[in-house]
């Protein structure tokens, strides 16, 4: 039998980075965002020999080791490992993984594979009768969590949250790691706007979301007023966009996603690299009214809001500057598993 399983990728619309422990347990975190067609896919395959061999067919690379016990924490593809190991997977099989979206972009990719593998061992172990019932899907998007948090890597919790759930979401971060979560009911008619006026440009820079949340962190740990300041208002804006999507108005959501670029920006040095800078004055002067930094920034990818019926020439106005427009549409089914023959 072989398993497959996807998940989206998001694009973040505000609030990114007060989902950080550190900012969410001392101040609670907000932030607003939406799954995207840009899948992270999974792959179970059996097979004759006794181990476990995982392969990431984006970087080309693989891992393998006779028993889940043998697989060590080295570097390389620690994540899936980690995985492997937490759902106590048995040998025989191979697992791959891909990721439509570019590695570093912003759009959460990590972490959306992480789950798609997660949610496809849930699947295997409630196949296999191991487990009375499955996880749900915060119960995986938390355990996501905690992987990568056991990893030593640093970053929130809204990548895992939107992979597991799909759709348009509203999510509150506190203490003691706790989530809520209200999906945005978006019409259809908004959602077919954001669809066609909203553009998605890969810069071409990847960027190392860890380092950027690890200045930022620090300069708030550090009550840096600056900072401070900034992670407020992002914080603020995410409520905003929120009742601007209920509200259905364009402009107020054009105007708040400049003002959440002009926090961040403050957030730490290179958050917005030369390069950002200078697409974001090429797509404004094409007819963008709004532009957010993806992610933790430093690089990865850029959101515009076109004005109406001028998204072609954004289009261009980024293409000319050597950017990547990458083409999606909004995911509303979160997490997938099935089997495939």
């Amino acid at each position: 039998m072989v398993i497959r399983s996807r998940t989206p990728t998001r694009i973040d619309f505000a609030g990114g980075t007060t989902d950080l422990a550190a900012f969410a347990s001392e101040e609670g975190g907000a932030v607003i965002n939406a799954a995207i067609n840009r899948y992270a896919y999974c792959t179970l395959v059996p097979t004759d020999s006794p181990g476990v061999r995982i392969v990431s067919q984006d970087l080309g690379n693989f891992v393998e080791a006779a028993d889940i016990r043998d697989l060590e924490y080295d570097g390389n593809l620690d994540l899936l490992k980690a995985a492997v190991r937490q759902m106590k997977l048995g040998g025989g099989v191979q697992i791959s993984v891909r990721c439509d979206a570019p590695p570093g972009s912003g759009t959460g990719s990590s972490a959306s594979v992480g789950v798609a593998l997660l949610g496809l061992l849930d699947y295997l172990r409630a196949f296999q009768g191991n487990e009375r019932t499955k996880l749900s899907r915060f119960e995986i998007a938390d355990m996501a969590c905690d992987l990568e948090h056991e990893l030593g890597i640093v970053g929130g919790k809204q990548d895992q949250f939107a992979a597991t759930l799909g759709g348009f979401n509203y999510m509150e971060f506190h203490g003691e790691g706790k989530v809520a979560v209200e999906p945005v009911a978006i019409p259809d008619d908004l959602r077919f706007e954001l669809e066609k006026h909203l553009i998605l440009c890969y810069t071409g820079q990847s960027r190392l979301s860890g380092d950027t949340n690890d200045r930022m962190i620090s300069a708030y740990e550090a009550g840096d007023p600056v900072v401070c300041e900034a992670l407020r208002t992002v914080k603020r804006v995410a409520r905003d966009i929120y009742r601007a999507f209920l509200a259905g108005d364009m402009k107020w959501f054009g105007d708040l996603l400049l003002e959440e670029w002009q926090a961040r920006e403050k957030l730490a040095p290179g958050v917005v690299t030369d390069k950002m800078r200078q697409m974001k004055e090429q797509a404004m002067a094409a007819g963008a009214v709004g532009a957010k930094v993806c992610g933790a920034g430093g690089g990865g990818c850029l959101l515009f809001l076109a004005a109406p019926d001028s998204e072609a020439q954004v289009h261009r106005a980024l293409e000319e500057m050597g950017g990547h427009v990458l083409d999606f549409s909004f995911d509303m089914s979160g997490l997938r598993v099935w089997e495939s023959q």
